[in-house]
């Protein structure tokens, strides 16, 4: 069993295992040519993403951030260097994945029209859509630029190292905000909160 948890890889695998054993004690392999199916494993696949995405968010912000000044300088490298470069891959490309299977799951529910163009009975999901897409849109094109500088991953000169790092964070913590009302609308569309 150790052996198991000692590899992220193999962690993984046994999850779906896992799943996979459960699908077959439900007797779910039998529904899986129905539509209904597919999505609520689309939907599946974008909680997985989402919970990755925010939860790297909350991560920086409610965790990193606030304990560097706490660290000492000689051991700031091995965040800067190793553990903040690594959370931010997984930070953008599971934004990334978040909105394709979120698209994809709005388009397959047929309601990706209606929900883009906030019109009634798609307006809470609608908003959390477009409010999703702001922060994605923050995280490829200003969060990453820029944590790149404030990384020393693209060299610049000191003063824009820190101007860099700023606007990262501020854009970090402007996504924060909206990632509440974002999973709200997400949850309320399907709930009865809207």
């Amino acid at each position: 069993m150790g052996a198991i948890f000692q590899s992220l890889g193999r962690t993984i695998i046994a999850g779906i295992i896992l799943v996979l054993i459960l699908l077959g004690i439900a007797g779910t392999y039998g529904r899986m040519g129905d539509h209904g199916y597919w999505l609520f494993f689309m939907r599946w696949l974008h909680i997985l993403a989402g919970v990755m995405w925010i939860g790297l968010l909350w991560y920086f912000n409610f965790v990193q951030t606030p304990s560097m000044p706490k660290i000492p300088d000689e051991q700031k490298p091995a965040v800067s260097k190793v553990i903040a470069p690594e959370a931010l891959f997984w930070f953008r490309w599971s934004a990334l994945a978040t909105v394709v299977t979120g698209l994809l799951l709005a388009a397959m529910v047929g309601y990706l029209g209606a929900a883009l163009s906030l019109q009634p009975g798609a307006r809470g999901i609608g908003i959390g859509m477009w409010l999703a897409l702001i922060m994605a849109f923050n995280v490829w094109f200003i969060i990453w630029p820029n944590q790149k500088k404030a990384l020393g991953i693209v060299q610049v000169e000191a003063a824009e190292k820190a101007a860099a790092a700023k606007m990262a964070g501020m854009t970090s913590r402007f996504n924060t905000m909206l990632s509440i009302p974002m999973l709200y609308c997400m949850a309320a569309q399907s709930h009865g909160g809207f």
